[in-house]
């Protein structure tokens, strides 16, 4: 008895389901890859991890992170103003040095600027003594890059006469590596400027 042929046009009727059965699940599998993916990229911009000291991973929102950054970022600049304008006979050369580990070539130039104008000439041949009395700063974000404005008060002690001073100097801050001691906070401090000084009081 001979087996009779299968009908040519269903063979290939099912040959044809199968076919565009399978490119229809390899395009819905790509696309719940791709949603997947994207999904989880997003997720991961909003979060950054760390390893606790059990091992788990610990999600660490981007505004906590934001929040992190502002609080190092007014330390780094109370730290460097304190540096940079806190000195006398005794300590200006460790202060200043301390100072210039914190900002880039703007700092360095306007510390030979001071140094050339005979700022620290004066402050050795007067013993001339620079304190500061209190540091304001203000962040600013624009588009992920970083800007303040601080507000330095400091008075400078002439032994009878104590003149008071408020200094308004602004510039921008990058994230570079940690160096301890050095550079704590991982922030530089670029673009450098001295905007305004002027004299609040005079005693006697």
């Amino acid at each position: 008895m001979k087996t009779p042929y299968k009908n040519i046009y269903n063979v290939l009727k099912l040959n044809r389901f199968i076919v565009l059965a399978v490119v229809v699940f390899a395009f819905l599998a790509s696309t719940f890859s791709v949603w997947m993916a994207f999904t989880t990229h997003k997720s991961a911009l909003k979060s950054a991890f760390a390893i606790n000291t059990d091992g788990s991973i610990i999600p660490l929102k981007l505004v906590t992170q934001k929040e992190n950054f502002r609080v190092e970022a007014l330390a780094h600049l109370e730290l460097f103003h304190t540096y940079f304008y806190n000195i006398d006979e005794s300590n200006y050369e460790r202060n200043l040095e301390k100072a210039l580990w914190l900002g880039n070539s703007s700092i360095d130039n306007l510390y030979r600027q001071k140094k050339a104008d005979g700022v620290y000439n004066r402050l050795l041949q007067y013993s001339l003594v620079q304190k500061v009395l209190s540091i304001d700063s203000r962040i600013i974000e624009n588009n992920g890059s970083y800007s303040f404005t601080s507000t330095t008060i400091f008075e400078i002690n002439r032994g009878s006469i104590i003149d008071t001073y408020e200094l308004v100097s602004t510039g921008n801050l990058i994230l570079v590596n940690r160096n301890f001691p050095n550079n704590p906070h991982g922030l530089l401090i670029t673009d450098y400027f001295e905007n305004t000084l002027k004299k609040l009081n005079n005693e006697n």
